[in-house]
């Protein structure tokens, strides 16, 4: 199995350096008419000596996928000129917006979703299904805190519903809604607190009107432990998960065609007084550098530190210099 793995892997890594080639292109040729500021202009970023006046530290939350996008805009930062440090690995949602409250950092990456349930108490049916409304309210709610987020990345780290490939054609699923009908003979695989939760479990028996032969708790980090070893039928997974770019061709994520889970596309979070000492190159900078970070690159970058073991720091690099940031 390690040997597929690995020629999968190679084979996605190839795709990663063209889709970001000819991706970020296509983005930044929609924007030639922009006005330059010194930092990144459209091209490879561009060193303002001007930014050198400013230092900035960077945070992320502490898992691996934060802290890859953590080392993007550090790196994509310090290329503009700014003197960046870095603090990863501060810990929960509630840690990092704590540490940037105190001023230890001047800004982190966080995901819409997890701002407006676990910061302003929204319940996960009362957040935005599309990825602006979200981003628009959570932007809002940080205002009145003197706090900002910067616009969002393309992708959305989100809850889903995963299965093998073959009991997907088996039953003839690719949506959510499709398992109507057939729910009730598959056993479902979820984290323990799934149950209650509106945009787990909860969600799927009140939203799409399914029942399943079984409801298993289980241990995050087994979610596709379970469906290799066919203990479950399906299980709860997250959009972005390595393997769904590592091991494309046996599993499969069911579209959530009436949008239960909420979106969790990244935004940068920083405090309002940072934007303004920092000027324009701040803000442009962190949102042009995430233009290539769709849901199969952030799968590779995930992959690449998660499986094969890479540093959050040598796959950000790898990422900005394949996708033209950087030389």
């Amino acid at each position: 199995m390690r040997n597929t793995t690995q020629r999968a892997r190679a084979f996605v890594a190839v795709l990663l350096a063209l889709f970001l080639s000819l991706g970020v292109a296509a983005c930044r040729s929609s924007d030639d008419n922009s006005t330059e500021s010194g930092g990144a202009d459209g091209g490879a970023i561009v060193s303002n000596p001007k930014n050198g006046k400013v230092t900035l530290t960077v945070g992320s939350k502490n898992f691996p996928e934060a802290e890859i996008l953590g080392e993007i805009y550090a790196q994509a930062l310090k290329a503009t000129g700014y003197k960046v440090k870095t603090k990863l690995n501060l810990g929960s949602e509630t840690i990092a917006l704590q540490t940037l409250k105190q001023g230890e950092i001047s800004g982190y990456p966080e995901y819409t979703a997890t701002a407006l349930e676990s910061f302003f108490g929204l319940e996960p049916e009362k957040v935005p299904s599309d990825a602006t409304g979200a981003y628009e309210k959570a932007k809002a709610e940080l205002e009145k805190e003197d706090l900002t987020a910067f616009p969002p990345a393309p992708y959305s780290s989100a809850n889903a519903v995963g299965t093998l490939k073959k009991t997907a054609e088996e039953n003839n699923l690719k949506t959510i809604s499709d398992l109507s009908g057939v729910s009730e003979e598959l056993s479902l695989y979820g984290s323990p607190e799934c149950r209650q939760r509106i945009d787990c479990l909860a969600g799927l028996v009140k939203l799409y009107g399914l029942r399943f032969k079984s409801f298993t708790p289980v241990d995050i980090s087994l979610r596709y432990t379970v469906l290799e070893k066919e203990q479950a039928d399906l299980s709860i997974i997250f959009t972005s998960d390595p393997q769904l770019s590592a091991e494309k061709d046996k599993f499969v994520v069911l579209e959530d065609d009436k949008h239960v889970f909420p979106p969790g596309n990244p935004i940068f979070i920083t405090d309002q007084s940072v934007v303004e000492k920092a000027g324009p190159d701040y803000e442009k900078t962190i949102v042009e550098v995430q233009e290539g970070l769709t849901l199969p690159v952030i799968q590779e970058l995930n992959a690449r530190v998660e499986l094969e073991k890479q540093s959050p720091a040598k796959a950000a690099a790898a990422y900005l210099k394949e996708a033209g940031y950087t030389g």
